[in-house]
């Protein structure tokens, strides 16, 4: 049995979201799926609009989701192997990075392939969240 990984915040989850899981999901038998925990995205300095425990329900319930696990750390192989996962799926935006080169000498080692994909053009939760910000903002413009 094939166990593939993956990792997010998974915040407005939108048709990137989708796409990355359908397309790890077709390969692999099982796919798990961390979710970051609201202490480390804000440890990354950022905020979530949804809380995570929302997050994680969400992603559970995607049809091509096995396990939806919390994500406490940024550490992917240790997750890897502790799961038995033979394969991780990253966005392509890693891809080539010098973080990522050595990350991916490391799975190698321990027998771990990783898999870039493609994002989706033109989404992202931070664009989501600019544009309801515009829209938020003319709207209270227009009460005024």
């Amino acid at each position: 049995m094939v166990i593939g990984y993956t990792t997010g915040v998974y915040d407005l989850f939108h048709i990137g979201h989708l796409n990355l899981l359908k397309n790890a999901k077709g390969m692999c038998d099982k796919l798990v799926v961390g979710v970051t925990v609201d202490e480390l995205v804000a440890y990354k300095g950022k905020k979530s609009m949804i809380p995570f425990e929302d997050r994680i329900e969400i992603v559970r319930s995607i049809k091509y989701v096995d396990a939806a696990v919390p994500q406490y750390d940024m550490d992917k192989l240790s997750a890897c192997k502790k799961l038995g996962a033979q394969i991780l799926f990253v966005g392509d935006d890693w891809y080539g990075t010098e973080k990522w080169q050595a990350y991916e000498k490391e799975f190698n080692e321990a027998g771990i392939r990783i898999v870039y994909f493609p994002y989706t053009k033109g989404v992202s939760s931070t664009k989501i969240n600019e544009a309801l910000n515009t829209v938020r903002k003319h709207n209270l413009e227009d009460v005024k």
